[in-house]
């Protein structure tokens, strides 16, 4: 290995195709950052069609990964790695991107790094502040929410996480239920700013129990009854009702993952790090009043918070990139016979969530 190693990374687990090209010497540099976003594909369904997503990766792969080089100002043999999200996620747009990295490896003889998607979040803090370890991750985005101590690059102890719904799921049904557009996050934050938080009295769940666990399921229910109550009253909503409304779940929101982040920093600060972190990442990471929630609570305990610059909380590829580097730089590569994982739990030693299904836990 020489001293500068530099990565493609291919992300393609939801509904973003993204490549990038991250370059680590002393520091990580991510050179190129590419997303084909699908949300027109999906909007008449109000959600994710996988097969849909599936297709859509197969097409645009190859376009993206030439964009990313052709801003990196890099070709195929410049590059000392390709790494790939192997997992989790829809698994259709997963085997897709694995294919594709399995095709480039073969053809170059470049090394070939599958990445855990989730890991892809949980390390954005190094790649973009330098973060140290051990620090507290809340890695909250649509299909996934938990707390994870880092430890190192490949050392996560989970505190705690959802035990059904994860938040973003829960805003784009919120969205679904109020006739907001997908994706639900920013149009449920947009309807929230003019609403009133106060005008229903929505639950916050499992903020009488101990622990670092959570559920949304619940909030989602409680926010269908609201609005049929209203239809039922007036025979529809009205943009002040869908306010009021949006305003109330994303104060509940953000109730819930202040306090539960309160409790699962309690655990973490008896590790007494030299420079406590709590970070945030994933989707909702992008939501501005879940975010001053977060930073409230740190400074109130003096810890600091840190989050990724908007782009990077949504899924894209310099993450992967950089789990990529991490691991190509130790020596952990993989070989063609890599394999798509729906499912790839960062702490393999704790205890499947409950509502995981029967094959296993979701994250």
């Amino acid at each position: 290995m020489t001293d500068t190693l530099t990565v493609l990374g291919i992300e393609s687990s939801c509904d973003d195709t993204a490549a990038a090209v991250v370059r680590l010497n002393s520091t990580a540099t991510v050179l190129s950052s590419v997303v084909y976003g699908q949300t027109g594909l999906h909007a008449d369904f109000g959600g994710v069609v996988p097969e849909i997503a599936a297709r859509a990766h197969a097409e645009k792969l190859d376009h993206c990964i030439e964009e990313a080089l052709t801003q990196a100002k890099l070709s195929l043999t410049d590059l000392d790695g390709i790494a790939v999200t192997a997992g989790p996620g829809l698994i259709g747009g997963v085997l897709s991107g694995v294919m594709c990295a399995k095709g480039l490896s073969a053809a170059t003889g470049l090394p070939l790094i599958g990445v855990n998607h989730l890991a892809g979040h949980a390390l954005t803090p190094c790649l973009t502040d330098n973060v140290a370890f051990p620090f507290l991750m809340l890695l909250v985005s649509g299909g996934h929410c938990q707390f994870l101590i880092a430890n190192g690059p490949d050392d996560f102890k989970r505190l705690g996480g959802t035990i059904d719904d994860a938040p973003g799921e829960a805003f784009d049904k919120t969205a679904r239920i109020l006739g907001l557009p997908q994706p639900g996050g920013p149009s449920v934050e947009q309807a929230a700013k003019i609403g009133d938080p106060k005008r229903f009295k929505l639950p916050r769940p499992l903020l009488d129990r101990p622990g670092c666990d959570m559920s949304f399921s619940g909030l989602k229910t409680a926010m269908l009854r609201a609005r049929d109550g209203i239809v039922l009253e007036k025979q529809g909503l009205t943009k002040a009702d869908q306010a009021d409304l949006s305003a109330g779940f994303q104060a509940a929101i953000t109730d819930v993952l202040v306090e539960k982040s309160r409790r699962a920093l309690t655990e973490y600060l008896t590790l007494r790090p030299a420079t406590p972190t709590l970070a945030v990442a994933g989707g909702v990471a992008a939501n501005g009043q879940i975010r001053d929630g977060l930073q409230r609570l740190c400074a109130e305990l003096g810890v600091a918070f840190t989050a990724p610059p908007l782009a990077l909380c949504t899924d894209n590829a310099a993450m992967i990139a950089y789990v990529g580097l991490t691991r190509l730089a130790n020596g952990d590569i993989d070989d063609l016979t890599l394999s798509a994982r729906p499912r790839w739990p960062l702490d393999s030693t704790a205890a499947p969530m409950l509502g995981s299904g029967k094959k296993g836990a979701k994250a």
